[in-house]
């Protein structure tokens, strides 16, 4: 077993000292893909805690939940059992009333180099059983609230549809058949998830080609789209909510299996087709579907942590335990740093629209759109810095959703015909401390209570879902 020292330099076994000491994991933002199988040479122990018990319904983030310490990456996976998944950053989600056994595990760092202090090779493996109890009987308190009603803005009274959601209600991304780049009726989406209420989401391709989201998408608390424009709101497990100019940034390192010697590599993009002839750095992860969907570039196939193949021109399978990563054009040179058996690993880094790093490690679930509309109780709209250009969303009046954090933490969504500034006098109105902008036109949609509020003139991409007993995908 190797051992880690501790900042006095004492040496500590790990899986016996880590939550002692606190066991290094991955730290926020760092992503390692679900390990494929333990390896035969690391001794597999129980976890010093535990079980770990959930309702459904519920996710936990691992780290948090075992009181673990940020540090060093780890992979997670789900060794026994079928109730439950587990993301690769470590977001436990369950299934089905039953029992698993999850595995943390350390990979090994490559043999021989000063990492490797014992030169053994092997990672530091360690199990938790896991707990999947039948779902929370609903709670009243927690039932949104919803009502037709006028709201008074700049002298014009405008109807609306709002709904009101608690705070601590759950909340989740739903994908039109559960892909990026698929569409679903609004309805369908929410009750097939059990959703007590839902709003259409980012704006996304709805005129031809693939259907993908055009904002950034967080689900599971792991990226599944990348926009960079706009505002995101985003929510931990707890239902907790806050609001930002939420940029994304992806960087990784490849360790050349042979060598030791560790490349570095980016994409800019997540689950998104690139366009014919263009200079692209794609990641794809399982939340796009089985393939990546296109057949150009060159694409490497990571799985268990190590590259499996790289194929030129091919519509590649996505590892359910792993990911994609494409690059065309002129980034096809990036390619050249990946070799079979190389291990790969990428960080996830936050920042503001300013370049400020923000905090949202804890964020379980987010949808970015725009523009910002209220911050902190006053009307804030800045469309034309945000990125947004078109007259529909910088002067037209059209149907428009849009969502809110009040003062107590508890959510408002409206549907409603009005400009940007009516929308966010509305919201305002309506309690909101923060708010901000959805897709709007023919995507605008609001379900509550078994019905739709307003109904969309289209299937849409993807829709916040807000219920006590959501179905979680499998």
């Amino acid at each position: 077993m190797r051992n880690r020292c501790n900042k006095k330099g004492k040496s500590i076994p790990f899986l016996l000292g880590m939550l002692a000491v606190g066991m290094a994991v991955t730290p926020a933002g760092i992503h390692a893909e679900e390990a494929a199988s333990a390896s035969a040479s690391a001794a597999v122990q129980t976890c010093p805690a535990g079980p770990l018990a959930l309702a459904l319904g519920e996710r936990a983030d691992v780290r948090k939940r075992l009181g673990l310490a940020s540090g060093t990456e780890y992979d997670y996976r789900i060794a026994e059992g079928k109730s439950a998944r587990v993301t690769m950053g470590g977001m436990l989600v369950p299934l089905a009333q039953g029992t698993a056994t999850l595995e943390i595990r350390r990979p090994a760092p490559p043999a021989g180099t000063d990492a490797d202090a014992e030169g053994t090779g092997a990672p530091d493996v360690c199990r938790v059983p896991v707990r999947i109890g039948a779902a929370a009987k609903p709670k009243p308190s927690l039932a949104p609230r919803a009502e037709s009603r006028s709201v008074k803005v700049g002298g014009r009274s405008f109807a609306v549809q709002a709904v009101y959601i608690p705070k601590g209600v759950r909340t989740d991304v739903g994908l039109g058949r559960d892909a990026i780049g698929g569409t679903e009726a609004l309805a369908s989406l929410a009750k097939r998830r059990h959703a007590d209420a839902a709003v259409n989401g980012t704006f996304f391709e709805a005129y031809g080609g693939v259907p993908e989201p055009w904002g950034t998408v967080i689900a599971d608390g792991e990226i599944a789209h990348v926009g960079n424009t706009g505002t995101a709101i985003g929510f931990a497990a707890d239902g907790t909510a806050k609001m930002d100019s939420l940029r994304v940034r992806i960087g990784g390192t490849v360790t050349d299996a042979a060598t030791g010697r560790a490349s570095g590599w980016y994409a800019y993009f997540v689950n998104r087709t690139p366009a014919d002839g263009a200079n692209a750095a794609i990641l794809f992860t399982p939340k796009r579907g089985g393939r990546i969907g296109f057949a150009r570039g060159t694409a490497v196939v990571v799985r268990g942590g190590e590259v499996e193949r790289v194929a030129k021109g091919e519509n590649v399978a996505i590892p359910k335990d792993g990911y994609v990563l494409v690059y065309t054009g002129g980034e096809q040179a990036q390619a050249a740093r990946f070799a079979k058996g190389g291990r790969v690993r990428y960080e996830i880094s936050y920042t503001n629209a300013d370049g400020q790093p923000i905090d949202w490690s804890d964020i379980a679930t987010a949808v970015g759109a725009g523009p910002r509309l209220v911050k902190d109780g006053k009307l804030a709209i800045d469309a034309k810095a945000e990125g947004f250009t078109e007259e529909k969303i910088l002067t037209s009046a059209a149907a428009r959703s849009g969502i809110g954090i009040r003062k107590d933490g508890s959510i408002v969504v409206v549907a409603t015909t009005a400009t940007i500034s009516q929308l966010g006098g509305i919201l305002l109105q309506l309690g909101a401390m923060q708010g901000m902008n959805l897709d709007g036109g023919a995507s605008s949609g609001l379900y509550a209570s078994g019905k739709l509020r307003t109904a969309p003139g289209r299937e849409i991409s993807n829709a916040l879902l807000f219920g006590q007993s959501l179905a979680f995908r499998p």
